[in-house]
Protein backbone atom coordinates (compact mmCIF):
# COMPACT_ATOMS: atom_id res chain seq x y z
CA UNK A 1 0.00 0.00 0.00
CA UNK A 2 1.28 3.52 -0.79
CA UNK A 3 2.09 5.83 2.05
CA UNK A 4 0.27 9.09 2.82
CA UNK A 5 1.40 12.60 1.96
CA UNK A 6 0.62 14.92 4.87
CA UNK A 7 0.47 18.71 4.46
CA UNK A 8 1.30 19.77 8.00
CA UNK A 9 0.74 23.29 9.33
CA UNK A 10 3.47 24.47 11.71
CA UNK A 11 3.69 27.51 14.03
CA UNK A 12 4.02 30.94 12.45
CA UNK A 13 6.05 32.16 15.38
CA UNK A 14 5.06 30.88 18.80
CA UNK A 15 6.17 27.24 19.03
CA UNK A 16 3.14 26.41 21.17
CA UNK A 17 0.87 26.98 18.16
CA UNK A 18 1.13 23.42 16.86
CA UNK A 19 -1.49 20.69 17.15
CA UNK A 20 -1.04 17.37 18.92
CA UNK A 21 -1.89 15.63 15.69
CA UNK A 22 0.83 17.53 13.82
CA UNK A 23 3.43 16.48 16.39
CA UNK A 24 2.33 12.85 16.18
CA UNK A 25 2.54 12.80 12.40
CA UNK A 26 5.94 14.49 12.37
CA UNK A 27 7.16 11.68 14.63
CA UNK A 28 5.56 8.86 12.63
CA UNK A 29 6.41 9.72 9.01
CA UNK A 30 9.52 8.42 7.29
CA UNK A 31 10.73 11.88 6.27
CA UNK A 32 9.79 15.54 6.67
CA UNK A 33 10.07 17.55 3.45
CA UNK A 34 10.84 21.06 4.68
CA UNK A 35 11.11 24.40 2.94
CA UNK A 36 14.10 25.22 5.17
CA UNK A 37 15.52 22.23 7.05
CA UNK A 38 17.36 24.50 9.50
CA UNK A 39 14.18 26.25 10.62
CA UNK A 40 12.27 23.00 10.80
CA UNK A 41 15.08 21.46 12.84
CA UNK A 42 14.42 24.01 15.60
CA UNK A 43 10.79 22.93 15.80
CA UNK A 44 11.64 19.22 15.77
CA UNK A 45 14.35 19.65 18.40
CA UNK A 46 11.98 21.65 20.62
CA UNK A 47 9.60 18.69 20.69
CA UNK A 48 12.32 16.00 20.70
CA UNK A 49 11.40 14.67 17.25
CA UNK A 50 14.19 12.86 15.44
CA UNK A 51 12.55 12.26 12.05
CA UNK A 52 14.87 12.74 9.07
CA UNK A 53 14.36 15.89 6.99
CA UNK A 54 14.93 16.73 3.36
CA UNK A 55 14.69 20.09 1.63
CA UNK A 56 11.71 20.92 -0.58
CA UNK A 57 11.63 24.52 -1.77
CA UNK A 58 10.66 26.49 -4.86
CA UNK A 59 14.01 25.85 -6.56
CA UNK A 60 14.10 22.05 -6.21
CA UNK A 61 10.47 20.92 -5.83
CA UNK A 62 10.03 19.79 -9.45
CA UNK A 63 13.35 17.97 -9.46
CA UNK A 64 12.69 16.18 -6.15
CA UNK A 65 9.05 15.28 -6.74
CA UNK A 66 9.66 12.04 -8.72
CA UNK A 67 11.85 10.58 -5.95
CA UNK A 68 9.36 11.56 -3.24
CA UNK A 69 6.48 10.06 -5.23
CA UNK A 70 8.47 6.83 -5.64
CA UNK A 71 9.07 6.76 -1.90
CA UNK A 72 5.36 7.24 -1.22
CA UNK A 73 4.44 4.48 -3.68
CA UNK A 74 6.89 2.19 -1.88
CA UNK A 75 4.87 2.62 1.31
CA UNK A 76 6.62 5.47 3.16
CA UNK A 77 4.60 8.40 4.46
CA UNK A 78 5.94 11.95 4.08
CA UNK A 79 5.08 15.21 5.85
CA UNK A 80 5.46 18.51 3.99
CA UNK A 81 6.07 21.64 6.06
CA UNK A 82 6.84 25.23 5.16
CA UNK A 83 8.95 27.70 7.11
CA UNK A 84 5.82 28.72 8.99
CA UNK A 85 2.09 28.22 8.73
CA UNK A 86 0.22 26.09 6.23
CA UNK A 87 2.25 24.63 3.34
CA UNK A 88 1.04 25.17 -0.20
CA UNK A 89 -0.24 28.72 0.50
CA UNK A 90 2.37 31.05 -1.00
CA UNK A 91 4.83 28.24 -0.18
CA UNK A 92 6.15 25.13 -1.96
CA UNK A 93 4.17 21.90 -2.04
CA UNK A 94 1.50 22.34 -4.71
CA UNK A 95 3.49 20.52 -7.43
CA UNK A 96 4.19 17.54 -5.17
CA UNK A 97 0.54 17.38 -4.08
CA UNK A 98 -0.68 17.44 -7.69
CA UNK A 99 1.73 14.62 -8.57
CA UNK A 100 0.54 12.61 -5.54
CA UNK A 101 -3.09 12.95 -6.59
CA UNK A 102 -2.18 11.89 -10.14
CA UNK A 103 -0.44 8.79 -8.77
CA UNK A 104 -3.42 7.83 -6.61
CA UNK A 105 -1.61 8.63 -3.36
CA UNK A 106 -3.66 9.76 -0.36
CA UNK A 107 -3.08 13.39 0.60
CA UNK A 108 -4.17 14.57 4.05
CA UNK A 109 -4.17 18.16 5.29
CA UNK A 110 -3.19 18.67 8.91
CA UNK A 111 -4.62 22.13 9.67
CA UNK A 112 -3.16 24.60 12.08
CA UNK A 113 -1.64 28.06 12.19
CA UNK A 114 -2.18 30.51 9.33
CA UNK A 115 -1.05 34.15 9.36
CA UNK A 116 -3.85 35.08 6.96
CA UNK A 117 -6.62 33.64 9.12
CA UNK A 118 -5.02 34.98 12.30
CA UNK A 119 -5.11 38.58 11.06
CA UNK A 120 -8.59 38.24 9.51
CA UNK A 121 -9.95 36.98 12.83
CA UNK A 122 -8.39 39.85 14.77
CA UNK A 123 -9.11 42.66 12.29
CA UNK A 124 -12.66 43.22 13.50
CA UNK A 125 -14.14 43.63 10.01
CA UNK A 126 -17.74 42.37 9.73
CA UNK A 127 -17.25 41.13 6.15
CA UNK A 128 -17.76 37.37 5.92
CA UNK A 129 -15.87 36.88 2.65
CA UNK A 130 -12.24 37.48 1.84
CA UNK A 131 -9.87 36.90 -1.06
CA UNK A 132 -6.45 35.44 -0.19
CA UNK A 133 -3.87 36.82 -2.63
CA UNK A 134 -0.50 35.85 -1.17
CA UNK A 135 2.42 38.11 -2.10
CA UNK A 136 1.92 40.95 -4.61
CA UNK A 137 4.34 41.41 -7.54
CA UNK A 138 7.81 42.65 -6.58
CA UNK A 139 8.11 45.50 -9.09
CA UNK A 140 6.08 48.65 -8.52
CA UNK A 141 4.77 48.83 -12.11
CA UNK A 142 3.49 45.25 -12.02
CA UNK A 143 2.18 45.72 -8.49
CA UNK A 144 0.14 48.77 -9.53
CA UNK A 145 -1.37 46.85 -12.46
CA UNK A 146 -2.16 43.98 -10.09
CA UNK A 147 -3.80 46.33 -7.58
CA UNK A 148 -5.79 48.05 -10.33
CA UNK A 149 -7.28 44.69 -11.23
CA UNK A 150 -8.45 44.37 -7.62
CA UNK A 151 -9.74 47.92 -7.21
CA UNK A 152 -13.41 46.91 -7.72
CA UNK A 153 -13.21 43.73 -5.63
CA UNK A 154 -15.75 44.01 -2.80
CA UNK A 155 -14.38 41.20 -0.62
CA UNK A 156 -11.62 41.75 1.94
CA UNK A 157 -8.15 41.54 0.38
CA UNK A 158 -5.68 39.40 2.34
CA UNK A 159 -2.07 40.01 1.34
CA UNK A 160 1.37 38.95 2.55
CA UNK A 161 4.37 41.24 2.22
CA UNK A 162 8.07 41.21 3.04
CA UNK A 163 9.63 43.90 5.27
CA UNK A 164 11.77 45.41 2.51
CA UNK A 165 8.71 45.99 0.29
CA UNK A 166 5.96 46.85 2.79
CA UNK A 167 6.45 50.65 2.57
CA UNK A 168 6.32 50.69 -1.24
CA UNK A 169 3.32 48.35 -1.31
CA UNK A 170 1.35 50.50 1.14
CA UNK A 171 2.08 53.61 -0.96
CA UNK A 172 0.94 51.83 -4.12
CA UNK A 173 -2.23 50.69 -2.32
CA UNK A 174 -2.98 54.25 -1.25
CA UNK A 175 -2.53 55.46 -4.83
CA UNK A 176 -4.52 52.71 -6.55
CA UNK A 177 -7.11 51.58 -3.98
CA UNK A 178 -7.59 54.85 -2.13
CA UNK A 179 -7.45 55.49 1.60
CA UNK A 180 -9.24 52.35 2.77
CA UNK A 181 -9.09 50.96 6.28
CA UNK A 182 -6.58 48.12 6.60
CA UNK A 183 -5.39 45.81 9.35
CA UNK A 184 -1.63 45.32 9.23
CA UNK A 185 -0.18 42.48 11.27
CA UNK A 186 3.54 42.16 11.88
CA UNK A 187 5.39 39.30 13.57
CA UNK A 188 2.04 37.68 14.41
CA UNK A 189 2.29 35.35 17.46
CA UNK A 190 5.92 36.37 18.07
CA UNK A 191 7.46 38.41 20.87
CA UNK A 192 7.18 41.75 19.04
CA UNK A 193 3.74 41.08 17.57
CA UNK A 194 1.82 44.10 16.33
CA UNK A 195 -1.64 44.43 14.81
CA UNK A 196 -2.88 47.89 13.86
CA UNK A 197 -6.17 48.83 12.17
CA UNK A 198 -6.31 52.27 10.56
CA UNK A 199 -6.52 54.00 7.13
CA UNK A 200 -3.76 53.13 4.67
CA UNK A 201 -2.52 56.76 4.75
CA UNK A 202 -1.86 56.40 8.48
CA UNK A 203 0.00 53.12 7.95
CA UNK A 204 2.21 54.91 5.40
CA UNK A 205 2.84 57.83 7.75
CA UNK A 206 3.49 55.79 10.89
CA UNK A 207 5.17 52.68 9.51
CA UNK A 208 8.56 53.16 11.17
CA UNK A 209 11.40 50.69 10.61
CA UNK A 210 9.93 47.60 8.90
CA UNK A 211 10.85 44.31 10.59
CA UNK A 212 9.46 40.81 10.20
CA UNK A 213 6.85 39.41 7.85
CA UNK A 214 3.58 41.28 7.29
CA UNK A 215 0.00 40.12 6.76
CA UNK A 216 -2.52 42.71 5.60
CA UNK A 217 -6.31 42.67 5.50
CA UNK A 218 -7.67 45.52 3.34
CA UNK A 219 -11.31 46.55 3.14
CA UNK A 220 -12.89 45.81 -0.22
CA UNK A 221 -14.38 48.29 -2.66
CA UNK A 222 -17.61 49.84 -1.44
CA UNK A 223 -20.18 50.76 -4.07
CA UNK A 224 -21.59 54.22 -3.49
CA UNK A 225 -25.27 54.28 -4.42
CA UNK A 226 -26.52 57.77 -5.01
CA UNK A 227 -30.04 58.45 -3.81
CA UNK A 228 -31.70 60.09 -6.80
CA UNK A 229 -35.10 60.08 -5.15
CA UNK A 230 -36.29 63.71 -5.07
CA UNK A 231 -38.27 64.93 -2.09
CA UNK A 232 -41.57 66.41 -3.30
CA UNK A 233 -42.30 70.08 -2.77
CA UNK A 234 -44.90 71.13 -0.20
CA UNK A 235 -47.41 71.76 -3.01
CA UNK A 236 -46.79 68.31 -4.56
CA UNK A 237 -47.08 66.63 -1.17
CA UNK A 238 -50.36 68.41 -0.47
CA UNK A 239 -51.73 67.30 -3.85
CA UNK A 240 -50.83 63.66 -3.16
CA UNK A 241 -52.30 63.95 0.33
CA UNK A 242 -55.55 65.26 -1.10
CA UNK A 243 -55.66 62.44 -3.64
CA UNK A 244 -55.31 59.84 -0.89
CA UNK A 245 -57.84 61.38 1.49
CA UNK A 246 -60.42 62.56 -1.02
CA UNK A 247 -60.28 59.87 -3.69
CA UNK A 248 -58.46 57.09 -1.87
CA UNK A 249 -60.69 57.12 1.17
CA UNK A 250 -57.79 57.18 3.68
CA UNK A 251 -57.94 59.00 6.96
CA UNK A 252 -55.37 61.69 7.73
CA UNK A 253 -53.03 59.43 9.73
CA UNK A 254 -53.10 56.59 7.18
CA UNK A 255 -52.43 59.02 4.32
CA UNK A 256 -49.39 60.48 6.09
CA UNK A 257 -48.06 56.96 6.77
CA UNK A 258 -48.57 56.03 3.12
CA UNK A 259 -46.74 59.14 1.88
CA UNK A 260 -43.88 58.54 4.32
CA UNK A 261 -43.34 55.02 2.97
CA UNK A 262 -43.74 56.14 -0.64
CA UNK A 263 -41.11 58.90 -0.39
CA UNK A 264 -38.85 57.23 2.22
CA UNK A 265 -39.46 60.05 4.69
CA UNK A 266 -40.46 60.17 8.32
CA UNK A 267 -44.06 60.91 9.18
CA UNK A 268 -42.82 64.10 10.86
CA UNK A 269 -41.20 65.23 7.58
CA UNK A 270 -44.41 64.59 5.63
CA UNK A 271 -46.42 66.52 8.22
CA UNK A 272 -43.93 69.40 7.95
CA UNK A 273 -44.32 69.57 4.16
CA UNK A 274 -48.10 69.57 4.49
CA UNK A 275 -47.94 72.37 7.06
CA UNK A 276 -45.64 74.34 4.74
CA UNK A 277 -48.15 73.93 1.91
CA UNK A 278 -50.95 75.06 4.18
CA UNK A 279 -49.04 78.14 5.35
CA UNK A 280 -48.14 79.13 1.81
CA UNK A 281 -51.83 79.19 0.92
CA UNK A 282 -52.68 81.21 4.01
Amino acid sequence: MPGTLYMVATPIGNLEDVTLRALRILREVSVVAAEDTRRTARLLQHYSISTRTTSLHEHNERAKTPALIAQLLAGDSIAVVSDAGTPGLSDPGAHLVAAAHAAGIRVEPVPGASAALAVVSAAGFPDSEFLFLGFPPNRSKNRKIWLAGLSREQRLLVIYEAPHRIAATLKDMLEILGDRVAAVGREVTKMHEELVVRPISEHVRLLGQPRGEYALVVKGHEEVVEDTHAVPSPTEMAAEFGELTNNGGLDRRSAIRNLAERHRLSARAVFGLLEAAKNSVD
